[in-house]
């Protein structure tokens, strides 16, 4: 008898969100209306920040977030080279140059010593990532920003609901990027978000968003510089104010989840399990371990699908990809190029059991047994 299928991730949505989309359909504003003002105005509240601003992608709002600074040709971007290609990618979208940098090998993330070392007097900008939700060590990050004089726009993409000590990813930088992707913390199927604290930029992001609108005398719009349409739409952004209603209960089965892991782990060969700082609200976007066994990760995404367990890499080194072959980068990357190749995304649903999370673990110790013996 075949066993259920382990998933990777399962959105926790339901008749709440289907309430709100039928109330959106039956009011007639289906455009960026009233219920995604509000998701706006409730995520801002949620994270710390004076402002947030929906847009169609967490891709979107990185490449507003870039144009209301004023980046672009003959501007360096410092990006992590661990990461998903779209953060990149929005720095060449813009006329920018991104330069890649390696990341630490137990947060997975940029630091001020990677940030230092790739400044060049054409820096205008870092994106630090605060990867499968665990939240950047930003103090250390912001002293050099201000120290070179720097933006900061950070990709927390995965990180909706992350906090270091008392700060909140959402209100630490200049400007933050989120996600709601169904893998993401919580999800609107797909859209974005910034935050922050600046009423400039956010009335120049509210603007590019719109075509480049601004209010006029009278009511009447005009357009006062180049924008596009990154709006999010009103049945969007009504799931977007169920789910972040539900971000506390997602946030606590997903850590309830993840503690059990490291148990579970404990005692595995040839698993590393992610390691977290003291005083971080790790939100397990992602639970990613590290896997020793030379040469199995790739195995182990294939014959655990065959055993109905659903798992993942981690996410991408950019400088191996053929996109990014030509783009600048700032020493060997190995430790990102180690990582691409060794993380593996288990399985963290809300819906998991102990017991769906005991059969993922002896599953992954028997395969891993299995190849070390030559299997």
């Amino acid at each position: 008898m075949t066993e259920d299928r382990i998933k990777l991730i399962q959105p926790l949505v339901g008749e709440e969100e289907l309430a709100l989309i039928d109330e959106v359909l039956k009011s007639g504003y289906m455009t960026e209306g009233p219920k995604t003002k509000e998701f706006e105005s409730k995520f801002a509240e949620y994270v710390g920040a004076g402002h947030g601003i929906a847009t169609t992608s967490c891709t979107t709002a990185m490449d507003l977030s870039l144009r209301a600074l004023g980046i672009g040709k003959g501007h360096e971007v410092i990006v992590p080279d661990f990461t998903y290609p779209a953060t990149a990618d929005v720095v060449r979208f813009v006329g920018a140059t991104p330069i890649l940098v390696d990341v630490d090998p137990e947060s997975y993330n940029i630091t001020a010593e990677h940030i230092r070392e790739a400044y060049t007097p054409q820096t205008r900008c870092v994106m630090p990532v605060s990867l499968f939700g665990n939240p950047i060590d930003i103090e250390p990050i912001e002293d050099l920003a201000e120290e070179k004089e720097l933006y900061l726009i950070e990709d927390a993409a995965c990180s909706a609901g992350a906090r270091r000590g008392q700060r909140r990813t959402g209100s630490m930088v200049d400007l933050t990027s989120f996600s709601f992707h169904p893998r993401k913390v919580i999800t609107t199927g797909e859209g974005g978000m910034i935050t922050t604290n600046s009423n400039e930029l956010a009335e120049l992001a509210r603007s590019i968003k719109k075509f480049g609108m601004t209010a006029g005398a009278g009511g009447v719009s005009n357009f006062a510089r180049a924008g596009t349409n990154y709006k999010l739409s009103d049945v969007l952004g009504a799931i977007g104010v169920v789910q972040l209603s539900k971000i506390d209960e997602i946030i606590s089965k997903r850590i309830e989840l993840a503690n059990n892991y490291d148990k579970l782990l404990q005692d595995a060969k040839g698993i590393i399990p992610p390691k977290v700082d003291e005083g971080v609200r790790h939100v397990y976007q992602t639970y990613a371990v590290s896997i020793t066994v030379d040469g199995a990760r790739d195995r182990l995404i294939g014959d655990l699908r065959e055993r109905n367990i659903e798992s993942q890499i981690g996410t991408y080194s950019l400088h191996v990809q053929p996109s990014f072959a030509e783009v600048a980068r700032i020493g060997n990357l190995e430790t990102s190029e180690m990582l691409y190749k060794n993380l593996l995304a288990l399985p963290l649903s809300h819906y998991m059991t102990s017991e769906d999370q005991e059969r993922v673990v002896s599953t992954l110790d028997e395969l891993l047994g299995k190849y070390q013996s030559g299997g």
